[in-house]
C-alpha cells in the first residue's frame, strides 16, 4: 500500500469519526458548550473528508498526458503498447476496494451527522409523546402558586393559568385556561354537556397554530367589534372562542383548543373530568387521526 493511499484511508476515517461525534454530540443534551462542539466536530469532519479528496486527486488519479497519433487498426502492436501505459497510469491504486469502502463508510456517517437534525422537528419514533397528557379523572387543578383552585374563587372576566396537581409542569399538555361565562353564554357542543361546572371552562394554552402560549383574554371592550369574550394567541394573534369549545375566530390556527372536561371535588375543588377533547398543541404529522390520551 502506498504512502497516498494509507493517507486517503486515514482521513477517510477521520471523517467517519467526526461525522460520528457529531451525532453523539447531537444526542447528549448535557454536554456543555454542545453548539459549539457541534461546529467543530462538523467543520472537521468536512475538513478531512476535502483532505482525502485532495490527496486522491493529486497523488492516485494519473494526470499524465501522452500525446500520440491515432494509430491505424491494422497496427496492433502499437495498440498493445498503448494499453499497457493505461494500465500502468492505473496501477497507482493497490487497494482501490479498501479505499472505496472506506469512502462509503466515511460518507455515510457524514450524511447521518446531516440528518440527524432534522429529528428536532418532532419525536421521530414515539409517536406517542404528541397525545400524552397528565390529565387524568379526578386530578386537581392548581394555580401557579401550586395551590388548589376552587370554584368559588374563579371570576368572570379573569384570566387563570392552571397546571395539574401533583405532576410534571413541563408537559405540553399541562398548562391549562380557566375562565368563568355566564351559563346563558355558553354554547358548547351537544356532546360535550357537564363539561362547565357553573360556566367554568378550561383549555389547553397551547396554541394549535405554532405551539405559542395563549397568554391574552379579549372581554369584549367594543361590543360592535368584540361581540364575546375571546382567548389569543399574542404571537400570530389566533383567537379561539371559549363559550364555543375554542373554536377558532380569527388567525392561522387550523382547528379549536382543546377542552378539558371539569368537575368539582371536595370543597369545590376543580377537578379533571376526563381527557382533553382533542390531541394538544400543533398539527403534527398523524395529530388529527388521534386522540388524546391520559
Amino acid at each position: 500500500m502506498s504512502r497516498a493511499e494509507r493517507a486517503v484511508l486515514a482521513l477517510l476515517g477521520l471523517t467517519g469519526l467526526f461525522a460520528t461525534a457529531f451525532v453523539v454530540v447531537y444526542a447528549i443534551d448535557r454536554i456543555p458548550h454542545q453548539t459549539q462542539f457541534l461546529g467543530l466536530a462538523l467543520g472537521l469532519s468536512f475538513l478531512s473528508l476535502a483532505g482525502a479528496c485532495g490527496v486522491i486527486g493529486l497523488q492516485l488519479v494519473d494526470d499524465e498526458e501522452i500525446a500520440h497519433d491515432y494509430p491505424p487498426e491494422e497496427h496492433a502492436a502499437d495498440v498493445t503498447e498503448i494499453e499497457e501505459l493505461l494500465d500502468q497510469g492505473a496501477e497507482r491504486f493497490t487497494r482501490k476496494r479498501l479505499v472505496v469502502t472506506a469512502g462509503v463508510g466515511a460518507v455515510s456517517a457524514l450524511g447521518a451527522a446531516l440528518v440527524v437534525p432534522a429529528l428536532s422537528l418532532g419525536p421521530a419514533l414515539d409517536l406517542q409523546s404528541l397525545v400524552a397528557t397528565p390529565w387524568t379523572r379526578g386530578r386537581g387543578l392548581v394555580g401557579e402558586d401550586g395551590k388548589p383552585l376552587v370554584a368559588d374563587s374563579i371570576e368572570e372576566d379573569t384570566f387563570y393559568t392552571a397546571y395539574p396537581e401533583h405532576a410534571d409542569r413541563e408537559q405540553i399538555a399541562a398548562p391549562l385556561i380557566v375562565v368563568r361565562l355566564p351559563l346563558a353564554a355558553l354554547d358548547l357542543p351537544a356532546d360535550r354537556h357537564g363539561w362547565a361546572p357553573e360556566g367554568i371552562v378550561a383549555y389547553s394554552k397551547v396554541c394549535t397554530h405554532a405551539g405559542c402560549a395563549v397568554s391574552l383574554y379579549r372581554k369584549p371592550t367594543f361590543p360592535t367589534l368584540e361581540p364575546r369574550p375571546a382567548l389569543v394567541c399574542p404571537c400570530h394573534y389566533s383567537t379561539f372562542d371559549p363559550a364555543k369549545g375554542g373554536k377558532v375566530l380569527f388567525g392561522p390556527a387550523g382547528r379549536p383548543l382543546p377542552q378539558l372536561p371539569l368537575a368539582l371535588g371536595t370543597g369545590g375543588q376543580l377537578q379533571a373530568a376526563g381527557r382533553f377533547s382533542g390531541p394538544v398543541g400543533p398539527a403534527w404529522w398523524g395529530v388529527r387521526s388521534r386522540k388524546a390520551t391520559p
